[in-house]
């Protein structure tokens, strides 16, 4: 006679699932901060409905690109510039890293820009100020608390999110609509549509997320005192399979928020005729006298949590870039004075976003260009990133699998085609 399982089985198994979300929960959840949430409030209010479906297109595309990340991180134990110094030519490191760095800055002056905007939405006083303080904010939490500590605190911010559930739960979608135009696309043939598409690819495939997950996996292996995959190939297994159960996980809940902005945006701003939205804090002004002061309270309030979450996020991939690049060892779980160059870079590239408003430069004009900046990145760094997860050298007897190899080079085709277009709008003027 087999006996009854536990009464608490499946307790430990939700708690076995919470605790396997770490370092693609957190990736994915960076991926909607202020400067995403402005852009898809944009889409949402120009387009409606129209481009819900190219949500559907992305999510395997950044499951799969982000898990090739998290794989190269675990198995090697080293990070993307690591391994871009080790297996390629040094001027494809800088090149890469120089671009990386130049996107960063200018994302994270959006993102706080908006941050500032958004308390001052809320309370009143000066965005500037808002802004810089946001700024220093983050760096003392990030130089100031242990690795464990920090990554915590960032799994539970992770929440912030849900406000733009609140938001779209009474923004009275019509949900027939809305569920049936992810699946039945509704194409229009123009520069302003097909320049929407790219930023949809552009704010959920970044490649500082790319930096990031593949970092975060090199911490959580020092956190439990093991050896890169590499090495002990036999115990990859459930390894392996927990970075697919995080990474899936985090860019579900991305995807869904993501649809919950665009939902929400499309049922006020656009029903309401209300199209051209720059910024996310313009979108929860405009959301005020359409939807209430609850979905505007709530969208100003998601726009702080995400950047929060996000702007640690942007400059700690842009630390572990540099510190890789040189050669020199950095954590979050290092002492200050241990990792100089590491907190260094941190402090630096934050205070430099911070500062772009002030010296004159507009945030949301800059944010044009760094997609065009991570236009140029993405689709050459996702290449190096596959034929790293092919290389033997690199990942010794635990290459991809040719499936996997399969979807990763067509997430990689899909964006160099779109930066291709995108980049062509430029040139041309069209977008």
């Amino acid at each position: 006679m087999s006996s009854a399982p536990p009464a608490d089985d499946s307790p430990t198994g939700v708690r076995s699932f919470v605790r396997s979300l770490g370092p693609g929960l957190i990736t994915g959840a960076a991926d909607d901060d202020p400067s995403g949430i402005g852009t898809h409030s944009q889409i949402g209010a120009e387009f409606g409905y129209g481009l819900a479906w190219t949500f559907v297109l992305s999510f395997p595309l950044m499951v799969v690109i982000q898990m090739v990340a998290a794989e190269i991180g675990r198995v090697t134990g080293a990070g993307i510039a690591r391994n871009l110094r080790r297996h390629f030519p040094r001027v494809v490191l800088w090149s890469m890293v120089s671009l990386l760095l130049i996107a960063n800055v200018v994302n994270l002056g959006a993102d706080l820009s908006a941050m500032g905007a958004a308390l001052s939405l809320l309370v009143g006083g000066s965005p500037a100020l808002f802004t810089l303080g946001f700024g220093i904010i983050c760096i003392v939490l990030e130089v100031a608390l242990s690795y464990s500590r920090y990554a915590s605190i960032l799994k539970w911010t992770t929440l912030s999110l849900f406000t733009y559930v609140a938001v779209v739960m009474v923004a009275k979608v019509p949900w027939g609509h809305a569920l049936r135009s992810l699946f039945v696309p509704k194409l229009q043939f123009n520069a302003a549509y097909a320049t929407a598409f790219v930023a949809i690819l552009g704010t959920t495939i970044s490649p500082y997320l790319f930096f990031w997950q593949a970092g975060q996996e090199i911490e959580e292996q020092q956190r439990r005192h093991v050896k890169p995959l590499c090495l002990t190939p036999a115990s990859a297994g459930p390894e392996l399979k927990r970075i697919r159960i995080d990474t899936l996980t985090g860019m579900a809940f991305s995807t869904l928020v993501s649809l919950a902005i665009v939902f929400a945006t499309a049922a006020t701003l656009h029903a309401s005729g209300v199209r051209d939205i720059a910024t996310s804090s313009q979108a929860a002004e405009a959301l005020r006298p359409i939807a209430g002061q609850f979905a505007f309270a709530m969208f100003a309030v998601g726009i702080i949590g995400t950047g929060l979450l996000a702007v640690p996020v942007l400059a700690g991939s842009a630390a572990y870039a540099v510190t890789e690049m040189a050669g020199i060892a950095g954590s979050l779980d290092a002492k200050p004075l241990d990792a100089r160059l590491f907190y260094a870079t941190i402090a630096v590239t934050t205070l430099a976003g911070a500062s772009l408003n002030s010296v004159g430069i507009d945030p949301a004009r800059a944010l044009y260009w760094a997609a065009v900046v991570n236009g140029i990145l993405a689709g050459p760094l996702m290449v190096v990133m596959m034929l790293i997860v092919r290389n033997p050298k690199a990942m010794g007897r635990l290459v991809v699998s040719r499936c996997q190899m399969l979807l990763g080079w067509t997430a990689t085709a899909v964006m160099i085609a779109a930066s291709a277009l995108f980049l062509g709008f430029i040139v041309t003027g069209a977008a």
